[in-house]
C-alpha cells in the first residue's frame, strides 16, 4: 500500500513475455495495481490468466504500446494518466535483439525502441511518478552496454548497419545504464529513484529475431525468465534500495558499469539529444497565407 493508503500502481512495458511477465505476475502477488504495456491484447492475455490463477484478486490491466512509434507512445500514456491514479514504479523492460531496420521516426531500431521509446515514456510520465514518491524507475539493461564504445550519433539515425544487429543492441544499452544515471541526477530529493541492470542472458522473447536454429541452441545457454527477473524484482521493491539511486545491478548487487557509461558528459549530452528527438514539431503558419 502507498503512503495514503491506496493500493500501489506499476507500469511494466514489454510485460506480456520473458522476464517481465514473470515481473507481472510478481508484483501482482504482491498486491499492486499492474499495468502492462505492451502491442498485443491477444498475446497479454495468458499473463492474466497465469495471474488470475495464483492471485485472484489482483488488478492487471493492459495499455496498448508501440516503443517503435512516438504516437503509440503518447496514446499509452495519455491513457494512463487519464485514470488519474498514482504511479509508484515505471520499470521500463521492453526490448529487442537481433532485430534490423528503423523505427517510425527514423531512429535504429534497437536504440529507438530500448532508448528513445522509453525516455519518451518516462517524460511523459514523470510528473506523475514525481507526485506518487517515494516511486522507482526501473530500466533493464544488459551487460552488453560493456562492448559499446560509445554513441556515434550519425549512426543511432540510421538503418542498422551491422549483419547481427548486437553492436547496435550494445549501444542502446549503453544509452539505459546512461539514461537511468542522469535521470537519477536530475531527480536528487524528489523521492524518486533510479536503477538500471542486468538481469542475466536470459531465454526470453527479446532473441526472437535470431535464426531458429542458432535461437534455439544459444538458449540452452540462458538463465530462464524466472531467474533473470530477480533483478528487476530486487530493483524496484527491495527496501533495502530505498536509499540507492542511478546505480547499476547485476545478479542483485550494485556493480560499477562500464567506464563509458559512467561519463556525466556523455549521459548529459544524451539527454539533450533524446529531448530534442522526442520534442514535437512546431508548425508555423505560412508566412504567405496572410496576403
Amino acid at each position: 500500500m502507498s503512503k495514503d493508503g491506496n493500493q500501489r500502481v506499476a507500469l511494466i512495458t514489454g510485460a506480456n513475455t520473458g522476464i517481465g511477465r514473470v515481473t507481472a505476475r510478481e508484483l501482482a502477488k504482491q498486491g499492486m495495481h499492474v499495468f502492462v504495456a505492451c502491442r498485443s491484447r491477444e498475446r497479454t492475455q495468458e499473463l492474466f490468466d497465469e495471474i488470475a490463477a495464483v492471485a485472484p484478486s489482483a488488478r492487471v490491466e493492459w495499455l496498448a504500446l508501440d516503443l517503435a512509434s512516438f504516437d503509440s507512445i503518447r496514446q499509452c500514456a495519455q491513457a494512463f494518466l487519464a485514470r488519474d491514479l498514482p504511479l509508484h514504479l515505471l520499470i521500463n523492460n521492453a526490448g529487442l535483439a537481433g532485430s534490423k531496420g528503423l523505427t517510425k521516426e527514423g531512429f535504429e531500431l534497437a536504440f529507438g525502441v530500448n532508448h528513445v521509446g522509453h525516455f519518451l515514456l518516462t517524460q511523459l510520465l514523470l510528473e506523475r511518478i514525481k507526485s506518487s514518491a517515494p516511486a522507482r524507475i526501473v530500466t533493464v539493461a544488459s551487460r552488453a552496454h560493456y562492448r559499446a564504445p560509445g554513441i556515434d550519433w550519425r549512426a543511432v539515425l540510421e538503418r542498422t548497419r551491422s549483419a547481427s544487429a548486437v553492436a547496435e543492441y550494445g549501444v542502446s544499452k549503453l544509452a539505459n545504464v546512461l539514461f537511468s544515471a542522469e535521470l537519477a541526477r536530475r531527480l536528487a530529493g524528489s523521492g524518486v529513484s533510479t536503477y538500471s541492470l542486468h538481469p542475466g542472458v536470459v531465454a526470453s522473447d527479446v532473441w526472437r529475431s535470431v535464426p531458429w536454429p542458432v535461437r534455439s541452441l544459444i538458449k540452452l545457454f540462458m538463465l530462464s525468465t524466472e531467474q533473470g527477473a530477480a533483478t528487476t524484482l530486487h530493483c524496484a521493491t527491495s527496501a533495502s534500495l530505498a536509499g540507492e539511486s542511478g546505480l547499476y545491478y547485476d545478479s542483485c548487487r550494485s556493480r560499477n558499469p562500464s567506464k563509458v557509461a559512467r561519463d556525466p558528459e556523455l549521459a548529459a549530452l544524451l539527454w539533450k539529444n533524446s529531448e530534442d528527438w522526442v520534442r514535437p514539431p512546431v508548425y508555423l503558419p505560412n508566412a504567405c497565407s496572410a496576403h
